[in-house]
């Protein structure tokens, strides 16, 4: 079995874990970019923010360009640490990631989180007329990355930053880029989307279809803010995870408690 200790960053957990919650970067993103949201979800929520290699302290390693080996090998590290009850929530990149890795567990373990949260991120299904950009000449490559104004100018501007930054970008944007969708069984565990009311790259119509991937519950919450609304409308977003994700406890502990009496 291979070991979990890289792949996840996790805080210490409340004596009472309702629910993990498992969160998945988008490209160039490292696990540091979920480390304080624990602090504005209810106290029996583990969050468990996702460290890939080839970034933070797995900067030495080398990342993935391949979305099913990813899932493939993140399938493995991460099923021993399903023991309660969990969700996933991934933006952008990581929406596909925590999509497909709840596919992959659904097919080999039976099993699915609670509820699969995804942001900025148009419906796997729908057709995807963005261009290539990954593998495009630098001075055009940060071109994209100014559109998508998730790099801050700050680290665009500054040379030396860029090239650290630009490796692991473009090897992300291959990872998403290449990646096909593979028509499925829908999902048995319920789907919230969430969007930028300014995301030109991912609007309203393309997150809407996620609904077609669920057998279970669907919700879409627009959010104030560009592709990365996570950064400039975080307390709106935590603030509705909170409210989902209370109810999701409430349930639970309601199925819990009834299979304790059953016994």
């Amino acid at each position: 079995m291979k070991s979990t200790d890289d792949w996840f960053l996790s805080g210490p957990a409340h004596w009472r874990t309702d629910l993990k919650m498992f969160c998945f970067p988008y490209a160039g993103g490292t696990a540091l970019v979920y480390k304080k949201w624990a602090d504005f979800l209810p106290s029996t929520i583990q969050v468990i923010p996702v460290e890939l290699p080839g970034r933070g302290a797995r900067l030495k390693e080398t990342p993935f360009v391949s979305m099913p080996a990813l899932i493939e090998e993140l399938a493995e590290v991460i099923w021993p640490l399903l023991d309660k009850p969990f969700i996933f929530y991934g933006h952008s990149m990581g929406a596909i990631i925590a999509f497909e890795l709840t596919r992959s567990l659904s097919r080999k373990y039976d099993r699915e989180p609670q509820a699969l949260f995804v942001g900025g991120r148009r419906a796997p299904q729908t057709s995807d007329n963005e261009p290539v950009t990954y593998n495009l000449p630098k001075d055009q490559f940060i071109e994209e990355l100014i559109k998508l104004n998730g790099t801050p100018l700050e680290v665009i501007e500054h040379a030396e930053l860029m090239e650290m930054m630009i490796p692991l970008l473009r090897t992300d944007f291959q990872l998403i880029q290449t990646y096909e969708y593979i028509a499925g069984a829908p999902l048995q565990c319920p789907i919230n989307v969430y969007g930028g009311l300014e995301d030109h790259h991912v609007p309203r119509d393309l997150l809407f279809p996620w609904q077609e991937q669920t057998r279970s519950g669907f919700a879409l919450h627009m959010l104030p803010g560009d592709h990365f609304f996570l950064r400039s409308s975080q307390s709106q977003l935590l603030g509705s995870l909170s409210r989902e994700l209370r109810e999701i406890i409430v349930q639970s502990r309601a199925n819990i408690a009834s299979h304790t009496e059953g016994l």
